[in-house]
């Protein structure tokens, strides 16, 4: 089950969550317990729901990624939060602890990327080729350590890997990312991407909402100050 200290909102409607890295979202071929049936088990505990407990799952994230997490408790919900994340209406933003940028403090990166299912991993590629879809993503690089750099992530497009297929692209892996080009893995076996902030609007009461994760306690202390300070 959920401790109590993970739960980032819930009422009737949504079950907001944070995920740790490695956790899996939804079960998969691995059979390893998943988050959903985590939280499933947290509501029919802390309700005393009787008989199965619903839980929509609307989105998703990478295994090795932490971060906000998004459940819906009603069918109406999960429908309406499903419609909201195909249309992009949702705000998501990200931050990543990459080896040290060397770009533009701020601007987007623009590559196409095909996925190569076999090895559960995305290449980026010559707009063109067969398979391949835009992929577009603006940052900021927001703090500078000695070895590495605190970047905000903001997608425009939703591709497989997206996120660390293009940092790495632009030489700057996320730290932990072994897949893609990280120098050495975290011990937790997670990678320093944490989906920060999610903002949407009620699906039922249609009131502005805004979640945000607490940074993982293997991020440096520095990158701690320095969010705490903006914000």
């Amino acid at each position: 089950m959920i401790s109590d200290d993970r739960i980032l909102y819930a009422d009737n409607h949504l079950l907001v969550v944070q995920k740790m890295p490695g956790e899996l979202v939804q079960g998969d071929r691995t059979g390893d317990l998943c988050l959903a049936d985590k939280a499933k088990a947290y509501i029919k505990e802390c309700y005393a729901k009787p008989g199965e407990v619903y839980l929509g799952v609307v989105h998703r994230l990478d295994r090795p990624v932490g971060g906000v997490i998004l459940f819906a408790r009603t069918s109406k919900a999960a429908a309406r939060l499903s419609a909201a994340f195909q249309k992009r209406t949702l705000k998501k933003t990200y931050l990543a602890l990459t080896q040290k940028w060397t770009g533009p403090k701020q601007g987007n990166l623009m590559h196409h990327l095909k996925k190569n299912a076999a090895q559960n991993k995305s290449h980026v590629v010559p707009e063109g080729t067969s398979g391949s879809k835009e992929a577009v993503l603006n940052y900021q690089c927001i703090h500078q350590l000695d070895h590495y750099s605190l970047l905000q992530v903001e997608l425009e497009t939703g591709r497989h890997h997206q996120i660390r297929a293009q940092l790495a692209a632009a030489s700057a892996p996320i730290r932990g990312d072994l897949k893609y080009g990280a120098r050495r893995s975290n011990p937790d076996g997670g990678i320093d991407l944490l989906a920060w902030r999610l903002e949407l609007m009620h699906p039922v009461r249609k009131e502005p909402m805004c979640f945000q994760a607490t940074l993982p306690g293997n991020w440096p202390q520095e990158v701690q100050r320095k969010l705490a300070s903006r914000s």
